[in-house]
């Protein structure tokens, strides 16, 4: 009994051995990818653009945003961010998304848009409610 202890509990620290292992080549792995603008994500959220890497202090200079320095530790910069893939812009307003000239020309006569053109936000209101009591 007391050997399958023993033997449970080396297993253990071999196991933690182990895993300390990896995690350390990782990170060697990782800071021999660093380089002057490359982007990056520190261990507490703040990203930036390598300026700098003081390989004798062990100190990586970040750009934050256009003049806006950051010294940390080489060990606190833990990911280097890959560029989203850019996708088709959205634009910023909703003219983009209508059309420009209607479809059907007959579609937007008075008798079917209810006269909405030209109408203040409390008529538009007003209309609105009027039609919700039409369909009780």
């Amino acid at each position: 009994m007391t050997i399958l202890l023993f033997v449970m509990l080396g297993v253990f620290i071999f196991m933690m051995f182990r895993r300390n292992k990896k995690t350390q080549q990782q990170q060697t792995q990782l800071q021999s990818q660093f380089a002057p603008g490359v982007e990056v994500m520190t261990s507490f959220g703040l990203f930036g653009r390598i300026e700098s890497i003081d390989e004798a202090e062990n100190k990586v200079v970040l750009e934050l945003s256009p003049g806006n320095l950051a010294t940390v530790h080489r060990q606190a910069v833990t990911k280097i961010v890959e560029p989203a893939v850019e996708t088709q812009a959205v634009p910023d307003d909703a003219s983009a998304l209508t059309a420009e000239e209607p479809r059907d020309p007959e579609a937007l006569t008075p008798e079917n848009n209810a006269g909405t053109a030209g109408e203040t936000p409390d008529e538009t209101l007003k209309r609105l409610n009027d039609e919700g009591k039409k369909d009780i």
